[in-house]
């Protein structure tokens, strides 16, 4: 059965959802940093999904992928069916959503959408807002990674460091990058990795929207980074990366891959390569 939401782009603005709120087989899911943001006005109907739940939570890497019976648990408590479309959006400009649209096409289920700039666009966009919380209709939702090839792990990133066509964006902080900054064992970063930071790839002029798309190709071509190659893209926990991985996507890297491990294992080890 196909519907109308199924026809959203993956970037859609805060009009083109305003005109799909009714359908039917829409689930817009708010994962905000803050949770209060949900509290003080959400998207009316969306859901609150607390972003922790995107993540292990156990074990040396907490912010590993959870495994599938959580997953099946998690997208089962928010409604998710095989034909729903989700919009994910959050409170800062796109990391937890693009995190949770990540974990979605690592399972399969690639009918979903990101509202640009979140709720920061929504609300300047003059949209309607709503502070009652929805309860979702659970589901059965079966998870399994039907699409392994979005993740990598450390061992194939180490393997593949310096091959042609491979590619790694750190999407941290350049103190970060640098080596200056970080709570871990080892700081510094993947060698061969280029940066920019999370944020640049935002229009703080224009209620943190993607910005111009012609402009973040360029700066990315000028950093090495083409819509042909392999991209792994990483942060700290791949939350901030959950965001560039969006906007890779966005701007045609077909290939573009998430690190899920991160600076939090490739920094906490003694054992991997390191550039400072």
């Amino acid at each position: 059965m196909s519907s109308e939401a199924n026809l959203l782009p993956l970037i859609v603005e805060p009009e083109q959802l305003a005109a799909h709120l009714d359908d039917p087989s829409l689930l817009v899911i708010d994962v905000p940093l803050k949770a209060e943001s949900h509290d003080q006005g959400h998207v009316p109907g969306a859901i609150f999904l607390d972003h922790r739940r995107l993540l292990r939570g156990e074990g040396a890497v907490p912010n590993e992928v959870p495994d599938a019976e959580a997953l099946s648990a998690l997208f089962s408590s928010l409604g998710l069916t095989r034909d729903t479309h989700v919009v994910a959006y959050d409170d800062e400009g796109g990391g937890w959503a693009g995190r949770l649209l990540w974990t979605l096409e690592l399972i399969g289920h690639t009918r979903y959408s990101y509202l640009n700039g979140g709720i920061h666009a929504w609300r300047e966009a003059g949209q309607p807002l709503e502070t009652t919380s929805r309860t979702p209709t659970p589901s059965d939702y079966e998870a399994e990674i039907l699409h392994p090839e979005v993740a990598i792990d450390r061992v194939e990133l180490e393997e593949r460091l310096g091959e042609k066509g491979f590619a790694v964006w750190d999407a941290r902080s350049r103190a970060e990058y640098d080596g200056e900054k970080g709570n871990n064992k080892h700081r510094g970063h993947i060698p061969g990795a280029v940066n920019l930071e999370w944020t640049d790839a935002m229009d703080k002029e224009n209620a943190l929207r993607l910005r111009d798309y012609a402009e973040l190709i360029t700066e990315l071509e000028a950093l090495g980074l083409t819509p042909d190659m392999e991209v792994v893209t990483h942060c700290q926990s791949h939350h901030r990366s959950g965001f560039t991985w969006l906007v890779g996507k966005a701007l045609g890297f077909e290939k573009i891959r998430g690190y899920a491990g991160s600076w939090q294992e490739w920094g906490n080890r003694d054992d991997t390569p390191i550039e400072r």
